[in-house]
């Protein structure tokens, strides 16, 4: 079945020619009100993203993902392998986040928010702006001959981009091993953590690989997100959209001539400038309709509007617009679907929150010791051998930690420490071995249930139970 021809431009992707090599995209360097805002947002989340990991909430850096050592901070809260059901649930809701929104407003988390986006556009970009010039500019540049001019360009040019991207790298590396650790290393140099180099030098070629040369294919061809728009957008769904009904007559679209009197004409208002194209960091032409490669960034709303007006027509012809809404004239309202998401969310939230209200400093593990059943001793003591482990989740030592049973008169040693009193380092763990010892009068059967609690100086900090072996009773 053959695609038909006003449908032929979703055979290819724009950035691929017809002999299926890769089509070099020079943007025109974009302007306007949706962009000054749009740098304003994207200015404020790089700071974000840079100071993160170095600011610290109770002593916890406010973002970290250690995989490694299985240990994450999300906005202060520190989340452990013990934890991992949270961290899982913090996941789904972001992505339950994002996949409203995207169903609501299409990829305009592409556009304005995604980091892949952010970098190449107000930071990449506008270096090759500074230094190559606008898009003509640059099409002479990569045309011309390997002169002094092209090589002090392209090394200038190639420079920056190497030391942004080593700087990326380092900030993901905060992220990853923690910003205390990442300062350390910085202090102690290069020759004494080969080990962190070489990743570290790996991620840099990454970063500049994307930025020098990838650029777009990623949003295109890597990117999965980019993918569910099929899935997820319908005709409801608020995207950057071009009103053809305005835009075009029954004849297609019709150049701009001076002093000509285009609504007597019945002609639509894009003038076919193709300053929409040119501005795209995609290399689509917008007039053709929602496409994949398209990531809502409003450069071709800005370049539009600017020649709308210089034109003398009304602005618009190019904006953020649901297909009903150009169709039908239909207001933007939330749809049963969106309805269905904010639910899942709103229950995936308060099951957070509850969980997080639950979650207690310490993970305790009191467990009878394997084989092991119980022993009589003198006065008709029966005793049970468990180990234990504790481990603290906060920044605080624990230095005076001791087992108490509650409800019940008995005894709790812990082998090995004096007193009974146990120490757990700050954001570490203490394990052993403790005898618990009961009057054999106390117990009802070969099974008990004891609940032992587990205090810091006198500080509950966490409860846990135990089975307790006995006699048999007949």
């Amino acid at each position: 079945m053959e695609t038909p021809e006003n449908e032929i431009f979703r055979d290819s992707i724009g950035t691929v020619n017809k002999d299926g090599k890769r089509n070099w995209v020079y943007p025109k360097k974009p302007s306007g009100p949706l962009y000054e805002k749009r740098k304003l947002v994207s200015y404020i989340l790089l700071a974000f993203l840079f100071v993160s990991p170095f600011i610290k909430i109770n002593g916890n850096q406010f973002l970290m993902f250690n995989v490694l050592e299985r240990r994450f901070n999300i906005f202060g809260f520190p989340f452990w392998p013990q934890d991992f059901h949270l961290f899982v649930i913090s996941m789904i809701i972001g992505v339950i986040f994002i996949i409203l929104f995207t169903v609501g407003f299409g990829r305009i988390f592409c556009g304005w928010i995604c980091p892949q986006t952010i970098f190449m556009e107000m930071v990449f970009r506008r270096i090759e702006y500074w230094i190559d010039g606008d898009r003509n500019k640059q099409i002479r540049l990569d045309k011309q001959k390997w002169n002094a001019e092209k090589i002090r360009k392209r090394l200038f040019k190639w420079s920056i981009f190497l030391f942004i991207s080593f700087l990326i790298s380092n900030i993901f590396l905060a992220y990853l091993i923690g910003s205390d650790k990442l300062l350390r290393y910085v202090s102690e140099g290069p020759a004494d953590n080969l080990g962190t180099l070489f990743p570290l030098l790996i991620f840099t070629a990454v970063f500049y690989f994307i930025f020098a040369w990838f650029r777009e294919q990623v949003c295109i061809i890597a990117c999965p997100y980019g993918r569910l728009q099929g899935v997820l957008l319908d005709n409801k769904s608020i995207v950057v959209a071009y009103d053809h009904k305005r835009g075009e007559d029954e004849n297609g679209r019709k150049k701009w001539r001076k002093n000509e009197d285009r609504k007597a004409l019945g002609h639509g208002d894009c003038i076919d400038c193709f300053q929409c194209v040119h501005v795209c960091p995609t290399n689509i032409d917008i007039r053709n309709g929602t496409q994949l490669e398209c990531v809502n960034c409003t450069a071709c709303i800005d370049e539009c509007d600017d020649i709308m007006e210089k034109v003398g027509l009304p602005k618009g012809l190019i904006r953020y617009a649901s297909e009903n809404e150009i169709e039908k004239k239909e207001k933007f309202k939330i749809t049963n679907r969106m309805k269905g998401y904010i639910a899942v969310l709103i229950i995936l939230t308060g099951i957070l929150l509850g969980m997080l209200a639950l979650r207690t400093d310490v993970d305790a593990k009191i467990l009878r010791l394997p084989g092991q059943r119980y022993e009589y001793k003198d006065d008709n003591i029966v005793s049970n051998v468990f180990t234990y482990k504790l481990l603290n989740k906060t920044i605080n030592d624990f230095d005076n930690v001791r087992f108490e049973i509650r409800g019940i008169k008995g005894t709790i040693n812990v082998v090995a420490h004096e007193n009974n009193q146990i120490i757990v380092p700050a954001e570490g763990f203490a394990e052993g071995t403790l005898f618990i010892e009961l009057k054999k009068n106390l117990l009802k059967g070969d099974k008990n249930k004891l609940t032992i609690d587990i205090y810091n100086n006198e500080q509950l900090i966490e409860t846990t139970e135990v089975n307790f072996l006995g006699p048999r009773s007949y």
